[in-house]
């Protein structure tokens, strides 16, 4: 074999993929046709959820300066997103191309094998390995490694070599997209209706201006290139009345709201990760975040059966948490399609919607859903409401010196919290110390009213996740750090 993994794409998703790997010890090879970063902006926003993810790797300083915002929206309705009391707020300035750029220098130190200008022509799964048939320049030849993780976009020649289903519904709209320097336009954050369309407009940083803009009624066209700059200040102008024509482009695009999921996020030895699964309308830049996470949520499981920990069972699981979120993104985002892209026949539904915001439980509710902070796994029952959630960040007291929640997860391997000195527990748990850590610290002030008081024991898994708590779980221990770690070390043949 080649490489232990090949992933295809150095997007976001690949990228982060890589670098889970290498952190788990795992080689991999990442092929990515184009030649050099594109250095388009792209997604211009982390979520909440995915500055969690980054803080638990220690990315952030990774990132460069950065704004952040407490507010977000729900197609266009705004939200106050510090209703939920996170430990960050999203990062409204980060380009895409800084987020890849960031992820490919931690990958690459972590010993990642990055190879620009590879193109994936076919993929064949062997039963107990995958071919990659490669062209690179004049040369054509094949990979061989034991799994392939497609993280190729919405068009994945990964998907479509390995015969994945990806049913949903052709685009009926198109917006247009330009990244402009040399004007100056009043911020539409969260959009806004105008005439026979809508618009939107972000400052980036470097004093570039984002302007979308959509005209309702108008189907799709099909596209072989990127629109020019004078359809979208055409359009502009027929909208808002406003002349961007003198602008300096620095990037145009057009995208629409397609929307569609593979049935399946694992065929044999073939993965997808990103837009190479769920292809949607881009509402709130959770696309990019959502494909962050799904490689957060991939690369431990996959490096565990490598190594031999744990049974090919667990990349099961994969696809079924991570199947779900995607539903759920899709179903979200076509709720906020209507919402931005609906004419007046869509007044009364915003109308309702934002007298439902003003409700702290439906803000709340919509907040976590737009950051990714809604998602819970199945990970056995119980009563603990911190079961297959992520645990909030805590202020830790240890031994050592003081540390957090946060912290502990850096080297990405598994965590048993032991916050109530229990040398019964720890014991437990010494059959796996090869696999997780074992901390036992004192937590500063936790909340009476919320989801982690009266917790005296939680056991994280590599992505934040907490898999048993005590008290609260139905499963025991052993039961638990077996399910996601594999079997102690005394029962490994």
């Amino acid at each position: 074999m080649d490489a232990s993994v090949v992933i295809v794409g150095a997007g976001p998703a690949g990228l982060m993929l890589a670098g889970e790997l290498r952190l788990a010890g795992t080689d991999v090879i990442v092929l990515e046709r184009h030649p050099h970063r594109t250095g388009e902006s792209r997604g211009i926003g982390l979520t909440i959820g995915t500055m969690e993810v980054f803080d638990q790797r220690g990315l952030l300083g990774r990132l460069g300066a950065y704004e952040t915002s407490g507010m977000g929206h729900f197609g266009g309705l705004p939200l106050d997103m510090g209703i939920l009391e996170a430990a960050h707020e999203a990062a409204r300035t980060v380009p895409q191309s800084v987020t890849e750029e960031a992820l490919e220098a931690w990958a690459v130190d972590l010993g990642a094998d990055i190879r620009r200008g590879h193109e994936c022509l076919a993929i064949e799964d062997t039963g107990d390995g995958v071919t990659v048939t490669v062209r690179h320049g004049d040369i054509e030849e094949t990979i061989e490694a034991r799994y392939l993780v497609g993280c190729d976009g919405g068009r994945s020649t990964v998907r479509k070599g390995a015969g994945f289903d990806f049913p949903g519904t052709a685009a009926t709209t198109e917006m247009l997209l330009a990244d402009l320097r040399g004007v100056e336009l009043a911020p539409r954050m969260t959009g806004q209706q105008v005439g026979g369309g809508f618009v939107m407009v972000a400052k980036l940083a470097g004093g570039i201006h984002r302007v979308i803009v959509g005209e309702r009624g108008i189907a799709p066209r099909r596209r072989t290139a990127a629109p020019e700059f004078a359809e979208v200040a055409d359009l502009w102008k027929r909208l808002t009345g406003i002349d961007i024509s003198h602008a300096e482009p620095v990037w145009v695009s057009a995208f629409g709201d397609a929307t569609r999921q593979v049935t399946e996020y694992r065929r044999g030895r073939v993965l997808l990760a990103g837009d190479s699964a769920h292809v949607h309308l881009p509402a709130g830049g959770q696309g990019m975040n959502t494909s962050i996470q799904d490689s957060y949520n991939l690369g431990w499981k996959l490096a565990s059966v490598l190594r031999g920990d744990a049974p090919e069972e667990l990349l099961d699981t994969y696809h079924s948490e991570r199947h779900e979120v995607g539903r759920s993104l899709l179903a979200n985002t076509r709720a906020q399609s209507l919402l931005v892209l609906g004419g007046e026949e869509a007044e009364p539904l915003r109308g309702i919607l934002a007298e439902l915001i003003r409700h702290p439980e439906a803000a709340r509710h919509l907040a976590a859903k737009v950051s990714g902070l809604d998602i819970r796994y199945d990970v056995g029952g119980g009563t603990s409401a911190l079961l297959g959630r992520r645990l909030p960040h805590l202020v830790l007291a240890t031994a050592a010196g003081p540390t957090s929640s946060t912290a502990l997860l850096r080297a990405g391997r598994g965590v048993l919290l032991d916050l109530d000195d229990n040398a019964v527990l720890r014991r437990r748990a010494q059959a796996w110390r090869d696999r997780v850590d074992v901390v036992t610290a004192t937590a500063g002030a936790v909340r009476e009213d919320g989801p982690a008081a009266g917790t005296t024991a939680v056991l994280l898994r590599p992505d934040g996740y907490v898999a048993w708590a005590a008290p609260g779980s139905h499963q025991q221990l052993n039961s638990a750090l077996t399910r996601w770690f594999g079997p102690a070390a005394d029962r490994r043949r």
